[in-house]
């Protein structure tokens, strides 16, 4: 028997997005994609779950990666002890545009009467076509929220110019898609061609 699958997808730009590089240390560097972590975050900001998730599979670029500097006052826990906040210098996105596409995964099969699967894919897309979020959406860091987050539009295109290759590339922060612990885990030589990239399929 076929497994039905349950896909999702949204659009999201703004002028500015920080992907963090856990590599680049005290002054971030972001990077030109998304991670799939920060992608389930932005999808979260619609809807959670704790018995279905969604899980990435691919990344439309649809504007060119452009880099700029980007300072901004730090209060958190790498500020050395005594000290009150103090200026973050950091190496983000600007003008950025994304078309996200996953499915929506279940930690169980559906039972009579409950499919967790279908009601997350359903009460998403119907949340995100209405704009009605559980919290503000953002591009990595709270600060940078989107001027655009909904359905995927006909007229957005992926940049095709875009070719490259990641040699690393954060996968996921945990053990678990909810509840789960700290465990990082990376992916390696993630290729961008034509403005697209896919994420390594996951086995939970």
């Amino acid at each position: 028997m076929i497994e039905k699958a349950y896909p999702v997808s949204f659009e999201i730009a703004g002028p500015a997005a920080m992907f963090t590089r856990p590599d680049t240390g005290s002054s971030p560097v972001s990077y030109p994609v998304p991670t799939k972590s920060a992608l389930k975050s932005i999808f979260e900001c619609v809807v959670l779950s704790k018995t279905a998730y969604f899980e990435p599979q691919r990344i439309e670029i649809c504007s060119p990666v452009v880099f700029h500097k980007y300072s901004t006052n730090y209060g958190g826990p790498m500020r050395k002890s005594g000290t009150v906040n103090f200026q973050l210098f950091a190496t983000v996105l600007e003008n950025v545009c994304y078309k996200a596409y996953g499915v929506i995964l279940a930690y169980s099969p559906p039972r009579s009467g409950q499919n967790p699967q279908h009601q997350l894919q359903e009460v998403f897309i119907r949340r995100l076509s209405m704009g009605q979020f559980h919290t503000t959406p953002f591009l990595g860091w709270k600060e940078f929220v989107p001027t655009y987050f909904g359905p995927v539009r006909d007229t957005t295109l992926a940049d095709k110019s875009i070719n490259a290759t990641i040699p690393s590339i954060l996968s996921t922060m945990y053990t678990r898609p909810t509840e789960g612990k700290v465990a990082p885990q990376f992916e390696q030589d993630v290729v961008i061609e034509r403005g697209v990239m896919f994420y390594a399929e996951r086995v939970v």
